[in-house]
């Protein structure tokens, strides 16, 4: 198979889930995680079998139902935790960004 530019718009939806389902400094969470309060459960987990899945096909559904409402209660606390981390890193990173440019070093521009 010849890969060519044209062919950007079928592989987008893996790159988008890649990204989605991808652990983030900045958040330290994934994206699919802060939006859905739980991470994602991948098709090859399922077919060969993790303990995660397992764990959650002993529960009885009512258990399990309990655990998701806690979940999405838990949810707006994960997402204000991300924002602190957010704002910390951008604090890191400008702190590292200042310490390599020097003021006035910068010709002018006009």
């Amino acid at each position: 198979m010849i890969e060519t530019s044209r062919d950007w718009s079928e592989k987008l939806h893996f790159a988008l889930w890649a990204y989605r389902t991808s652990f983030h400094t900045s958040t330290r969470a994934t994206p699919y995680s802060l939006v859905y309060g739980m991470e994602t459960v991948l098709s090859v987990e399922i077919e060969i079998g993790s303990l995660r899945v397992a764990l959650e096909q002993q529960i009885s559904e009512i258990e399990w139902a309990q655990s998701r409402y806690d979940q999405f209660r838990l949810l707006d606390e994960r997402r204000l935790r991300a924002t602190d981390h957010v704002q910390a890193y951008q604090r890191k990173m400008t702190c590292a960004f200042r310490k390599r440019v020097k003021p006035g070093n910068s010709k002018n521009m006009t």
